[in-house]
C-alpha cells in the first residue's frame, strides 16, 4: 500500500484541505453538528479507505443526502434519533453488498457518467465563486440548485458581487495564481515542486496573509470568512463533541423508512462515484463493487454509532485525488489521519485558513473535471452520445446530482429505443416487374416488442400482388407480440393478394397456416 508514498502523501494533502471545509459545509447545511461532518470523513478516509477495493477512491459526507439528513433530524424528533437511521443504514448496506447489488454499477452508460463528471465539475466552479471573492453567506457543500438559504447558484453569485471582501479576493487571486504557476510550469522544472503540492503552499500563504492583516479594515479577512473547525477546551469537552444514537427509537417506523432511504441513495451515489473515479483512474483499475457496498456500510454504522453523517464515496474528494496524482488508497487512509490529527492538535491553526483559498483550489478541481475540449469529443461521437451526455450536465446543474443522473439515463433509455426501433428489420425491393412487388424483409438477432411500431408499419404499407420473403434465419430471438403481428398480418395478405414465404434454419415455408406454431417448433437456440 504504501509503494507510492511520494504520490500518495502529497495527495493526501490536497484532499485533506479540500475535505476539511466540505465536511463541515454539509454538516451545515444538514442542519447536523459541525463535528458529525468531520467524523464521517475520519471514518471515511480511515475505516472505508482500508476496506474499500477503490485504490483511488475516498469516501466522507456527501452532499446529496444533506436534504434527506436535514428533513429527517426533524422529522424523527432529533439527532441522536437520526444516527439510529444511519446505522440502520449501514446494515442494510451490507445487505446489499452481500446480495451483490453492486452489479447496478455496470448499467449507466459511459455518456451519463462522462455528462455527471463535467456538470459536478461545472457546479463546484459556480458554487466557488462567491467564496471565492469572500461572500460565504451558503455554507460550503451545498451543491443543490436551489440552496438551504432560498437563493439558487446563480443569484448567489450575483448577490456576492455586492459583497466582495477585498481582503479574500486578493488571496484568492494569489492562490489561484500559485497553482496555475505550480501546476503548469513549477512541476516541469523539478521534482521538489512535485513533491511539495501547490494547494499546500497556496494554504500556507493564505495563513500567513490573514495573520500579517489582522485588524486592517479594508486587507484583513474578517472570521466569518475563515475555516471554523470546533476547538475543545479540554479532553472532556473534545468528548462531548460526539452524539450517540438514541437505540430507543428503533420501534420508529419512521427510522426504518430513513434507514433504508440513506441505504439506497448513499449505495446508489457510491456506485456511480465508483464508476467515474474507475474511469478517471490513469491506472484504469476496476473496483470491486460488492465490497465498495460492504465497506460503505461499515463505515456507515461506525458514524452512526459516534455522532456521524453519512458516509458515501464522494466524486470531488475523488477527482482530487486522482488529480494530484495518487496511485493507491494510501492516500485516502492519510488524508482521514490528518483530519483527525488537525482537529485534535491544530484546530486553532485550521480556523486561520480562508475559505476563498480553498475555492481557488476547488476552481482547478473543477475545470479539470469540465474541461471545454469534453463537449467537443462528445459532440462529435455523435447525437446518440452528446445528448445523454448534456442532458446529464444540465440536470445536475439545474437541480441536483440524483435528478440529473436519472434525467440522463431516461434520455439513454429513449435513444436505445429509438435505435431498437430504427434497426429491427432490413428492407430491400428485389425486384419490380409487371408490377408485381419481390419484397425481401430480414429481422435483426433480437426483435422485441420495442420494434411491434416499425416492422407493423412496414407490412402494412406493402403493396397489393407482392412477395414477401421474411428472413429470420439470423434471429435468435423473436418475442411473441412479433410472432402474432405476424399471425394478424396472414388474414390481410390473403385480402390484398400477397404471398408470404417464410426462410429458416429449418429450411423455407410457404404461406405457413399458424405462425405461432412455426416459430414454436424452430430449434431451442433461436426464438
Amino acid at each position: 500500500m504504501f509503494k507510492y508514498i511520494k504520490n500518495d502523501l502529497p495527495a493526501s494533502i490536497v484532499v485533506f484541505f479540500v475535505a476539511l471545509p466540505l465536511c463541515l459545509g454539509i454538516a451545515l447545511a444538514s442542519g447536523a453538528p459541525l463535528f458529525s461532518g468531520l467524523i464521517a470523513g475520519i471514518i471515511g478516509g480511515i475505516v472505508v479507505g482500508a476496506l474499500s477495493g477503490s485504490q483511488i477512491g475516498v469516501s466522507g459526507p456527501a452532499a446529496g443526502l444533506a436534504a434527506i439528513v436535514l428533513t429527517a433530524i426533524g422529522t424523527l424528533g432529533g439527532y441522536q434519533n437520526f444516527l439510529v437511521a444511519v446505522v440502520l443504514g449501514g446494515i442494510i448496506q451490507l445487505i446489499f453488498g452481500f446480495l451483490k447489488a453492486g452489479i447496478i454499477a455496470y448499467y449507466f452508460p459511459s455518456s451519463v457518467i462522462k455528462g455527471m463528471l463535467t456538470g459536478i465539475g461545472i457546479i463546484i466552479i459556480l458554487k466557488q465563486i462567491p467564496h471565492f471573492f469572500g461572500y460565504d453567506a451558503d455554507p460550503e457543500g451545498d451543491w443543490a440548485f436551489f440552496q438551504v438559504d432560498g437563493e439558487n447558484t446563480f443569484s448567489e453569485i450575483i448577490n456576492s458581487i455586492n459583497f466582495i471582501s477585498p481582503g479574500a479576493t486578493l488571496i484568492a487571486v494569489v492562490a489561484l495564481a500559485i497553482l496555475i504557476l505550480w501546476g503548469q510550469v513549477l512541476t516541469k522544472k523539478s521534482k521538489i515542486f512535485e513533491l511539495i503540492q501547490g494547494p499546500l503552499v497556496a494554504v500556507v500563504i493564505g495563513i500567513v496573509y490573514y495573520s500579517l492583516t489582522q485588524g486592517n479594515g479594508t486587507w484583513g479577512i474578517s472570521q466569518e470568512h475563515l475555516v471554523s473547525v470546533p476547538v475543545p477546551d479540554s479532553f472532556d469537552s473534545f468528548l462531548g463533541f460526539f452524539s450517540f444514537p438514541n437505540f430507543s427509537a428503533i420501534s420508529n417506523p419512521e427510522v426504518w423508512i430513513t434507514g433504508f432511504t440513506i441505504a439506497l441513495v448513499a449505495s446508489l451515489e457510491t456506485l456511480l462515484c465508483v464508476e467515474a473515479t474507475d474511469k478517471l483512474d490513469p491506472e484504469k483499475r476496476t473496483t470491486p463493487t460488492n465490497r465498495e457496498l460492504r465497506a460503505q456500510g461499515v463505515g456507515n454504522m461506525l458514524s452512526g454509532l459516534v455522532g456521524g453523517l453519512p458516509v458515501t464515496q464522494v466524486i470531488v474528494r475523488s477527482s482530487a485525488n486522482i488529480q494530484s496524482g495518487g496511485k493507491t488508497k494510501a492516500s485516502a487512509i492519510i488524508h482521514g489521519f490528518f483530519l483527525l490529527g488537525s482537529v485534535i492538535l491544530i484546530p486553532t491553526l485550521l480556523n486561520k485558513i480562508p475559505l476563498s483559498v480553498l475555492a481557488a483550489i476547488l476552481f482547478i478541481v473543477g475545470f479539470k473535471l469540465a474541461k471545454p475540449s469534453l463537449f467537443k469529443t462528445m459532440y462529435q461521437a455523435g447525437w446518440k452520445q452528446f445528448v445523454p451526455f448534456a442532458v446529464t450536465v444540465v440536470g445536475i446543474v439545474f437541480t441536483d446530482l440524483l435528478v440529473g443522473i436519472s434525467l440522463g439515463l431516461g434520455v439513454g433509455i429513449v435513444v436505445v429505443l429509438i435505435k431498437s426501433y430504427q434497426n429491427s428489420h432490413f428492407l430491400h425491393i428485389e425486384d419490380k416487374s409487371n408490377g408485381a412487388h419481390k419484397i425481401k424483409m430480414t429481422l435483426a438477432e433480437e426483435v422485441t416488442f420495442f420494434n411491434k411500431g416499425a416492422i407493423l408499419k412496414e407490412l402494412d404499407s406493402l403493396p397489393e400482388n407482392s412477395y414477401l420473403e421474411l428472413d429470420v434465419r439470423k434471429t435468435r430471438f423473436l418475442d411473441n407480440d412479433i410472432v402474432e403481428i405476424l399471425e394478424d398480418f396472414s388474414n390481410k395478405a390473403k385480402n390484398r393478394n400477397i404471398d408470404i414465404k417464410i426462410i429458416s434454419e429449418k429450411g423455407e415455408i410457404e404461406n405457413p397456416d399458424s405462425y405461432i406454431e412455426f416459430f414454436n417448433l424452430r430449434p431451442k437456440k433461436s426464438a
